[in-house]
């Protein structure tokens, strides 16, 4: 077994675990592999290993390793910040973005979504722990920014999502998390989806709630930056 397959097993048993320990359905919980900075082959193994859904965070890099991983039935998701004139290649390449922090963006990747495509799904970035460095809107602007977007034509609202600021506190990292969960609770929108967890602090991202925890560093390793 690879190192890659390996390590997906590994997490597949953190996740079964945690869910087991919060009464949940084990595959109410997805694992999205976070592949930025990680080459093509890293994806297409661990798409070998069974993976279907990976996330980017850097559009050119993404581009390019769809392009060669075009013969794989994969499942794109735009994860990082986006600019406003970065929206159109996003719009066109991608099936989820778990980013949309304002309405202009999600204007713009909702005029500029192929009709061909099935709606984009869309998670609006919460940013719940109010550090000034991390992308989000304010818990006090999402019920209009959730409002207006799910009046555009070719966006489908699913939920949530939040980088919190890092912690070893199991405690701060779930209160974190249920405040997540509350504010898409509160919107009273039939929301289906929280991406939140990641390879730290995916335990307690389940145990409140977390429908996607996004996975990169324990799958594939550290990341090299100087790579991207």
């Amino acid at each position: 077994m690879s190192t890659i397959a390996e390590n997906i097993a590994k997490v597949g048993v953190r996740i079964r675990e945690a869910a087991q320990a919060s009464q949940r359905d084990f595959s109410s919980v997805g694992l999205l592999a976070v592949s930025k900075t990680k080459p093509a082959e890293a994806i297409r193994e661990a798409h070998a290993a069974g993976l279907r859904d990976f996330g980017e965070n850097y559009l050119q890099e993404a581009l390019d390793k769809q392009a060669l991983l075009a013969d794989l039935p994969l499942t794109w998701h735009f994860i990082g910040p986006i600019q406003s004139n970065k929206t159109r290649p996003i719009a066109e390449h991608f099936a989820w973005v778990h980013s949309v922090d304002r309405l202009k963006v999600a204007e713009r990747l909702s005029a500029q979504r192929p009709a061909e495509l099935a709606p984009l799904n869309i998670c609006l970035q919460v940013n719940v722990s109010g550090e000034a460095s991390k992308s989000g809107c304010q818990p006090e602007e999402l019920a209009a920014l959730a409002q207006a977007v799910t009046q555009l034509p070719n966006l489908r609202l699913r939920g949530l999502m939040t980088i919190p600021a890092p912690t070893d506190d199991v405690a701060k990292q779930r209160a974190a998390f249920a405040r997540l969960r509350a504010l898409r609770d509160a919107l009273n929108l039939d929301l289906d989806t929280l991406s939140m967890g990641m390879s730290h602090d995916l335990e307690a991202a389940i145990a409140e709630g977390a429908s996607w925890v996004r996975i990169g560093t324990a799958l594939f390793g550290e990341r090299d930056y100087g790579k991207v």
